[in-house]
């Protein structure tokens, strides 16, 4: 009865992850639409710059709050509580009323932050996106209300609809594109800006119906009852401890990519874009296979190790291991030989020029380096968040961060947007190598030394054979 009980679980794990993977499919999928109708639309501009500068900042705290920093960092502690109410909504308003008050300051002074975004702009470039970074700068105080929900909700194990969620911002986005695509590019910057708000309001109604469905608001209503409650301080003070490393050390991609905006206003006009549109085609299998997998398996992975049940929660990697290795395996030799009919499949019409093609295709090859290193970091580092090392971690990140700017400074003028990715990759390295060997490098060579690698090796190679003459095929038919 306990090995049906056990094969039922996995299973039912698998289809959580089978689930989140398809929400987070057709998230991104309406992604790379509102994508390739903005690239039509603004090509790669001083407007579509200036949008994706004032969308930057609002849109790092989304991934690093959405794409489980701000879970890995509270799940553990919420857990551990005696008195889980009165915890989660302490937290809640904390982090809500800051957010609310930094978000008023950046409405009234948006120079100051815009100027911090684009140090290489004008003073005049500054003026135009400083009104943009105030509206969209909004988002960040929506978003952190979808992640503190969604949390919730992945505690009862239900991750569905924080996955299909983001299609929402997409799809208003979408519908702004489509009303206002014949306007000028200020107007139509104008309008993606308020798209976003208006998205980000419609996530959060939809995460407050699931909780409503889970009787979830019940937690939250007690929690707000008995708040002055003095047998929560010392597990605040906690997950204080535990919040800022947590941030850092499961953020390296999105403040690399942060870093790299900055940058990037030193170098050409449309340098921004071929970042973002690149960054989003790589963000494309690294959301669907690594952060699909690891938001299914880390309230797993949290319990276990709270209950002492080591070997569960390591069998559970091993299992996951293979599964990520190989479909991101496959998509990062994916991405660098099919990158060129990629890029002029989804962008290349309008006002996005066969130039900017092969600008975005350079920058993507060396995004998709990096794309199994940071799928598998993300996945090992499970047990550093699970296990309460969030400082390790944060060490961990700063090593990796530390080598992808230096990389960015080295490489940028010799290579241009196209060495700004490339040195995010060699950062991805630096963190999976030193996040093994945190986690421990004998569970992985005991993981590496099954007949899987030579499998892997070899069907990696049959693909490459593959793919490379598709590639060649392709070519000759759109060039």
């Amino acid at each position: 009865m306990l090995k049906y009980r056990k094969i039922i679980k996995n299973i039912m794990r698998l289809k959580s992850i089978f689930t989140n993977s398809f929400g987070i499919l057709f998230s991104r999928v309406t992604g790379l639409g509102r994508d390739v109708l903005m690239a039509s639309a603004l090509g790669a501009s001083i407007w579509s710059d200036m949008f994706f500068v004032a969308f930057k900042l609002p849109n790092l705290f989304r991934r690093i709050f959405a794409e489980g920093a701000f879970t890995q960092a509270f799940m553990p502690s919420f857990i551990a509580s005696r008195h889980k109410g009165v915890f989660a909504t302490a937290i809640f308003l904390r982090f809500l009323l800051f957010l609310m008050a930094f978000s008023l300051l950046i409405t009234f002074f948006p120079e100051p932050i815009t100027k911090l975004l684009a140090w290489g702009w004008s003073s005049e470039q500054i003026g135009q996106t400083a009104p943009l970074t105030a509206i969209n700068f909004w988002y960040l105080d929506l978003i952190f209300i979808v992640t503190f929900l969604a949390t919730l909700l992945q505690y009862k194990e239900h991750f569905v609809t924080t996955a299909m969620s983001t299609a929402l911002l997409n799809i208003s986005m979408i519908a702004a594109l489509y009303l206002y695509m014949k306007e000028d590019p200020k107007s139509v910057a104008y309008a993606l800006s308020f798209a976003v708000l208006i998205g980000g309001t419609l996530q959060v109604l939809v995460h407050l119906i699931a909780l409503q469905k889970f009787n979830l608001h019940k937690l939250l209503l007690g929690g707000w009852k008995y708040r002055k409650n003095k047998d929560v301080e010392e597990e605040k003070k906690h997950f204080q401890s535990l919040f800022l490393p947590g941030i850092l050390g499961n953020s390296t991609p999105q403040i690399s990519a942060f870093i790299d905006t900055i940058l990037a206003t030193f170098l050409m006009t449309g340098s921004v874009s071929f970042l973002f549109y690149a960054n989003r085609v790589f963000q494309l299998p690294l959301a669907i296979i690594a952060i699909a997998t690891a938001t299914v398996l880390f309230p797993a992975v949290s319990k276990a190790l709270k209950n002492g049940q080591e070997e569960v929660a390591y069998s559970n990697l091993n299992k996951a291991f293979w599964l990520l290795t190989f479909l991101l395996g496959a998509a990062m030799l994916g991405g660098i030989l099919l990158a060129e009919p990629i890029v002029w499949l989804l962008f290349e019409r309008g006002k996005f020029t066969s130039i900017q093609t092969l600008e975005t295709v350079t920058v993507l090859q060396m995004y998709m380096i990096g794309l199994l290193p940071f799928g598998l970091a993300k996945l090992f580092s499970l047990f550093l968040y699970a296990s309460h090392r969030h400082l390790k971690a944060a060490k961990i990140a700063v090593y990796s961060l530390i080598t992808s700017v230096t990389f960015s400074l080295i490489l940028m003028h010799p290579m241009g947007a196209s060495g700004l990715a490339l040195a995010g990759s060699i950062g991805g390295w630096v963190l999976f190598i030193f996040t093994i060997r945190e986690v421990g490098t004998e569970r992985f060579l005991e993981i590496i030394k099954s007949k899987r690698s030579l499998y892997f090796v070899i069907m990696m190679l049959i693909f490459s054979f593959v793919i490379y003459f598709m590639n060649q095929w392709i070519l000759t038919i759109i060039r």
